[in-house]
């Protein structure tokens, strides 16, 4: 990030929510507690399907990956939005910012792409059932895994090179973390070409994967409206459902948040939005995933019955 203000090679400030200091304690707690049920529901869904070999699926095992995605994702963002609320703090370094920026974008694109297989498990499992584990096989889900973790990696490492090429002016972030979106606007160059760029790329990462998602539970809706158990057409929906709703939280504030031109980007809203995908999301990924789970609560009283022992 090359810059006319070198004061930008010294870090940026972080503003945070301090344009509403009467917010910043209650946010502060709210926060903590959402990061210690993060932590606790992604940490249990990973060591429950480690630990029950009725786990030991396809599903679970793609769940698992975004479980640690989500867990890696908040603590990327999270301690330093918490030091940020405590006043102790709101300056980041150029290193950290850009490090933040990589992981942070990273990490997402890698979910867009991760949703998509695990909609395409469900696919595999409701449309094709018969052919299921032949379809999804151990070596064909751990290469899914990995091409999820490679693309966001390439995605990343694009739009982060694409920022840091830019002419930035000044070193105040209104945000709480360094996101793509507010670092463009302290662009201090016509950079339309390479927001053009950006644009496209972030587009590719969300509305392709979205459309593929799309594609997949129409798919399913059609398996299913075909059935002639109403038993067999709820199970199927059951298996479905809950993906389908994360799906919908996280593209929707993802699409809001990422596919705004820079003009008309409102950093305030984008503060509000980008906690929903960071705090709240994660934290209710565990809970729609297990709340209706005969599976997942069979292992965990499964395991609590061993502990008592």
């Amino acid at each position: 990030m090359r810059s006319k203000n070198t004061s930008i090679e010294d870090g940026f400030i972080l503003v945070g929510f301090s344009d509403w200091p009467q917010l910043e304690l209650t946010l502060f707690a709210f926060i903590s507690i959402f990061y210690s049920l993060t932590l606790f529901g992604n940490t249990s869904i990973i060591a429950l399907s480690r630990l029950d070999p009725r786990l030991h699926t396809p599903m679970y095992f793609f769940l698992c990956h975004l479980s640690f995605l989500d867990l890696c994702y908040t603590t990327s963002t999270v301690p330093r939005l918490l030091i940020n609320l405590s006043r102790i703090d709101r300056t980041i370094s150029y290193g950290g910012c850009v490090a933040q920026l990589f992981i942070s974008l990273a990490l997402g694109s890698t979910e867009c792409v991760l949703l998509v297989v695990m909609a395409f498990d469900r696919y595999a499992a409701v449309c094709r059932p018969l052919h299921y584990t032949t379809i999804m096989h151990p070596h064909f889900c751990q290469a899914l895994a990995i091409a999820s973790w490679v693309g966001g990696l390439v995605n990343s490492l694009i739009q982060t090179g694409l920022m840091m090429a830019m002419p930035l002016c000044g070193n105040q972030l209104n945000h709480f973390f360094c996101e793509m979106p507010v670092l463009l606007k302290l662009a201090c160059e016509d950079t339309g070409g390479t927001e053009a760029k950006m644009f496209v790329a972030r587009a590719i990462i969300l509305v392709f994967p979205a459309a593929l998602i799309v594609g997949s539970y129409a798919n399913i809706a059609q398996a299913v409206l075909k059935l002639t158990s109403m038993a067999g057409g709820r199970k199927a929906l059951g298996t479905c459902g809950s993906h389908l709703l994360v799906v919908c939280l996280f593209y929707g504030s993802a699409i809001y948040a990422y596919l705004q031109p820079t003009s008309s980007y409102s950093e305030s809203e984008g503060k509000f939005a980008a906690l929903f995908y960071t705090i709240i999301t994660p934290v209710l990924n565990p809970l729609i995933y297990t709340l209706r789970n005969k599976d997942v609560k069979g292992a965990f009283l499964k395991v609590l019955g061993r502990s008592r022992d």
